[in-house]
């Protein structure tokens, strides 16, 4: 599924005119890599999760935190960081989160055991979600004409869904011809090549003050730690970081009403469309990143395939997304934002029935076609969901809603890992913990569905 067009909190004010061609360009294409180095590390990593397990001597629980401390991290930080790019200005938000982002790659290569790989993936996290938002706001920068900045977005858009495509087969082929670190020291020559694009003359706007909620982001990033805390690890420790996921999240909500500028202004809730959408995008991501995660595993655990056949074994399902979100994006314009949710969730809750069956003994092509269905539902119902969410709020609050939206979608995705991980923890139960996993992500993706034929049928 192609990642939510997530922009800053606040609206950057937009020079008059476009900048030159040739400069609009390089920014263009520095964010479209900034956007493809951030997504592709939360693909790339899943195939490679056995060899890092064997090496590292980590065992389900560890490589979960692998996958979560950057999802988490990412997903908790995105609500306040569109705020910190319009403060500190969206150029050096960018060029600050790309360092950051590659020196955190340099750490998780070279790491010497699964505490300090956990800890750089977190930080790789935290620049990701700065590297988000100040990557759509430069774009926003270079082409303030609209209908010149809707193309470029498209195209900055691709570089979410490549990344998407590539990252189980690179992930793979790394590992298999190399090592496991290779997938995090191949961000660098990345990282270089996007901080020397953008070049003189990229920073055009004024910095804003906009005002951060920091006893908000501190709260929402507390529930979230420790809700994924005691998912993954149970027993009393589990039980007690619900216990401080629950104070945290009723800290949250009380914060969050009385904040003049809240990281998650309550009322959005109100519209039926919003928290729908919200929904149904969070359901999404459950059925396709927590599936990612397992099956990535049931490759290589259960049927003994090397980590570059198990990523290509997700190549049919990833390979046709970005053609999906171009086709998702014309019913929606033709049809609105209703029938490509409902098929596209409808589709999704379909595939993940359709893989109930498969086993060891299971053909590797039929499993790979009965995969397709998984993607192809998320790819037709996510573009249709972002413009329902933009469509219902003021255009001042657009930045922020999207920002909530796509942070939820990774919470959901971090929260699934967490969930589908312990189901499957013990190997000898794996197929029977994959099942429920599947028929867990089934009945959320139907529900959404249902609720979204009800919210979003048209008014007499």
């Amino acid at each position: 599924m192609s990642q939510d067009l997530t922009a800053p909190t606040g609206q950057l004010p937009s020079p008059t005119r476009d900048m030159a061609p040739a400069s609009a360009g390089r920014t263009l294409v520095a964010a479209l890599l900034g956007f493809f180095l951030i997504t592709l590390d939360a693909s790339v990593v899943n195939v490679a999760l056995p060899a890092i397990g064997d090496e590292l001597n980590g065992g389900l629980s560890a490589l979960q935190w692998v996958v979560d401390g950057y999802t988490l991290a990412f997903a908790a930080l995105m609500l306040s960081t569109g705020a910190l790019s319009d403060r500190i200005g969206a150029g050096r938000a960018y060029s600050g989160g790309v360092v950051v982002f590659a020196a955190a790659s340099l750490a998780c290569g070279a790491a010497p055991g699964l505490g300090v790989l956990i800890g750089a993936r977190v930080l790789q996290g935290v620049a990701a979600a700065v590297v988000l938002p100040s990557s759509l706001a430069l774009v926003r920068q270079a082409y303030p004409d609209a209908a010149r900045r809707a193309r470029a977005i498209s195209l900055w858009a691709v570089g979410g869904s490549s990344a998407i495509a590539l990252g189980p087969v690179v992930g793979g082929a790394l590992t298999t011809a190399w090592s496991w670190r290779a997938i995090f020291f191949v961000n660098l020559p990345v990282a270089v090549l996007t901080l020397l694009l953008p070049g003189r003359g990229t920073e055009r706007a004024v910095p804003r003050r906009v005002p951060l909620d920091l006893p908000g982001q501190l709260t929402a990033v507390l529930a979230l730690a420790a809700l994924t805390f005691a998912v993954i690890e149970g027993g009393g420790a589990g039980w007690a970081a619900a216990g401080v996921a629950a104070v945290s999240t009723a800290a949250f909500v009380v914060i969050e009403s009385r904040q003049p500028h809240p990281v998650v202004p309550l009322g959005l809730f109100r519209n039926p469309v919003v928290t729908v959408s919200i929904a149904a995008g969070a359901a999404l991501s459950v059925g396709f990143y927590g599936m990612f995660f397992v099956l990535g595993l049931f490759f290589q655990e259960l049927r003994g395939q090397s980590a570059l056949t198990a990523g290509l074994m997700f190549l049919p399902m990833t390979v046709l997304i970005s053609s999906v979100n171009v086709v998702s994006g014309r019913i929606t314009n033709r049809y609105g934002p209703r029938l490509p949710m409902i098929a596209g969730q409808l589709m999704m809750a379909a595939g993940l029935l359709l893989l109930l069956p498969v086993g060891t003994d299971t053909p590797a092509a039929a499993l790979a076609a009965a995969m397709v269905p998984l993607g192809l539902g998320g790819a037709l119902a996510v573009p249709p969901l972002t413009a329902a969410t933009m469509g219902a709020v003021p255009a001042d609050r657009a930045g922020l809603a999207a920002g909530v939206l796509n942070a939820g979608r990774q919470v959901a995705g971090g929260l699934s890992v967490a969930l589908f991980g312990s189901l499957v923890a013990d190997r000898s139960r794996f197929l029977t913990g994959m099942r429920e996993s599947l028929l867990i992500a089934a009945a959320l993706v139907s529900l959404t569905a249902i609720a979204t034929a009800l919210a979003l049928r048209p008014r007499p």
